[in-house]
């Protein structure tokens, strides 16, 4: 029996589904029974029907799993996978920045522990920024935490100031407006697509500012042949398997995220095999990040 086999043996007898994200290896999205962006699994982890989640991403995607399911194992082949983003804030750091503005609302990016979930009044993915930034009043003080890059692009797409916290994704900041120079000399006529994290000056020269599901569906019914991708390679697996005809090209070959990348198949195996490892967040910091996270899910 092969690997992938016993996987599917192990799935079908423990009830189980595995949950990709978009930037895990082509191996295991072609193994996942659902691959998305932040958003479009907050929203899968929030309706699944097995018994067993086994979460290929980084710690803070399977905390959401966890926290939306808690009577469900949610289990994260790779325990070691973090995020240095969600590291860049702790919860006291949080708080003493809300006591400075106590009017304020507390938008968090799902790149975030679920200290800083809880919080917050309210999730967002880089799907809905805009959308759940844009439910809130006009003149309402709004705490962005912790990605400073998201923060301000929404903020600019709104006419608004938002007070930012400094954090950011080393993956996406390694990427320049130069880039972007070099490769539209290099493919004249392309689409350049980058993420809300990349830094202002990147997305300031990119055609397209989108999260990694709005570039798949972006890419789409183009008449573009060839499309300039200013995110996690990752992506590009899969923008290439749903586009076989086109032609993508990484604005950073050397985008690519270690953490993301730790998750094998042998290790989706052992989890399953072996039920680890198990994650869960414990009251009552998991009822206070719930409600940031379906006051999200809700907009």
């Amino acid at each position: 029996m092969t690997i992938i086999e016993e996987i599917k043996s192990l799935k079908a007898s423990r009830n189980a589904i595995i949950l990709a994200h978009n930037y895990q290896p082509a191996e295991i999205q072609d193994l996942a029974d659902f691959t998305g962006d932040s958003l479009e699994l907050a929203r899968k982890a929030a309706t699944v029907a097995e018994d067993v989640v086994v979460f290929c991403g980084v710690h803070f995607m399977a905390e959401t799993a966890a926290i939306l399911n808690p009577g469900k194992t949610v289990l994260l082949p790779t325990p070691d996978a973090g995020c240095p983003m969600a590291d860049m804030i702790t919860g006291e750091q949080l708080r003493e920045l809300k006591a400075k503005h106590p009017a304020a609302k507390v938008l968090c990016y799902v790149n975030s522990t679920a200290e800083i979930k809880a919080e917050s009044d309210c999730c967002v993915t880089s799907s809905n920024a805009l959308a759940v930034a844009r439910s809130f009043p006009a003149d309402q003080e709004i705490i962005f935490v912790p990605d400073q890059h998201l923060g301000s692009w929404t903020a600019e797409q709104l006419g608004r100031q938002f007070i930012l916290w400094p954090g950011f994704c080393p993956t996406h900041a390694r990427m320049t407006d130069q880039q972007i120079l070099q490769a539209r000399e290099a493919h004249p006529g392309a689409p350049v697509l980058v993420h809300p994290e990349c830094p202002k000056g990147v997305r300031d020269r990119a055609d397209q500012v989108l999260s990694t599901g709005g570039m798949c569906r972006y890419v789409q019914g183009r008449p573009e042949d060839t499309f300039i991708v200013g995110t996690e390679t990752g992506i590009l697996h899969r923008l290439q398997k749903e586009n076989p005809e086109k032609q993508f090209v990484p604005l950073l070959e050397t985008a690519v995220c270690p953490n993301m990348k730790k998750t094998t198949i042998e290790k989706v195996l052992w989890s399953l095999q072996d039920n680890q490892t198990i994650v869960r967040v414990e009251e009552p910091i998991a009822s206070r990040a719930r409600k940031s996270i379906e006051a999200m899910l809700a907009i």
